[in-house]
């Protein structure tokens, strides 16, 4: 009998707060071993550090996946707050352009408003963002495109990611968003446990909405997200979402599985 997200969403933050524990250790030793002034005098040291230091983004967002688990089971909504989604997608979307470069990928930010305001969690909306964006920038070829377009349609917000990417097997939408419950549809090793996705659906339904995927073999995915267009009841506004990244750099926190290993040379951090 297969485990359903209940029991693993149970697990998992135990498991997340063990690792969290043995990374910050290992993280403080590397860093007196290889300290910033060193790594800006010896490119050779930067080069081997910035290796370590993808390692160690990779699994410190394991671990915060982890932890977000308990989401897979979360009853109801989120707590929401009136946000500006423009700004929040925005932001994400600057922090992330650099990097898209770096890949040779263009990433593109579509909206016609200067601001729309509605009820959001937005830490929780932004991690959905860069699951999207962490996967269009994995499965898009150099010289492709990335897409993040806001817009309203009725009473709804549509948030969507399209890449021009290698698109997703048919057999594979119908499972895509409870991957991790079916070992034999997940990638070759090394592969994660599936959870970004999932995580995503949970967000969406969190705020009283869904996500759905629309793909062509060879021609790229598209991801929507749509959301209710209202307010919150509290009636406070958040404009810049809230830094939930334990000091470090989030956007190469949430994308690092997508990113080289350059980009965590030290010039990169901060």
């Amino acid at each position: 009998m297969e485990p359903d997200f209940e029991d693993l969403s149970l697990l998992f933050p135990n498991l997340a707060a063990q690792l969290r524990n043995t990374l910050s250790t290992m993280h403080l030793a590397a860093s007196q071993l290889a300290p910033s002034r060193q790594r800006e005098q010896d490119p050779a040291l930067d080069a081997k550090a910035a290796l370590l230091d993808q390692s160690y983004y990779q699994l410190l967002r394991l671990a915060n996946n982890l932890s977000d688990a308990a989401l897979l089971r979360q009853q109801g909504t989120l707590t929401l707050k009136d946000t500006d989604l423009v700004e929040l997608v925005g932001e994400v979307c600057r922090r992330a352009e650099p990097l898209a470069a770096e890949l040779e990928l263009t990433l593109r930010f579509v909206c016609g408003m200067e601001r729309h305001v509605c009820a959001a969690a937005p830490r929780e909306l932004e991690r959905l963002l860069y699951h999207l964006l962490s996967n269009a920038f994995k499965f898009t070829p150099a010289g492709g495109t990335v897409t993040v377009e806001l817009k309203t349609a009725g009473k709804q917000v549509l948030l969507s990611v399209e890449d021009t990417g290698r698109g997703i097997e048919p057999d594979r939408l119908e499972t895509l968003f409870d991957r991790c419950l079916h070992e034999s549809l997940m990638d070759p090793r090394p592969h994660g446990l599936g959870l970004g996705l999932a995580l995503c659906r949970a967000i969406a339904q969190g705020h009283g909405g869904s996500i759905m995927a629309q793909s062509h073999e060879g021609r790229g995915s598209r991801f929507t997200v749509s959301l209710p267009d209202r307010r919150a009841e509290n009636g406070t506004v958040s404009d810049v979402p809230l830094d939930y990244s334990g000091g470090f750099n989030r956007t190469l926190l949430y994308l690092a599985d997508a990113l080289p290993s350059r980009v965590f040379l030290v010039r990169y951090q901060g």
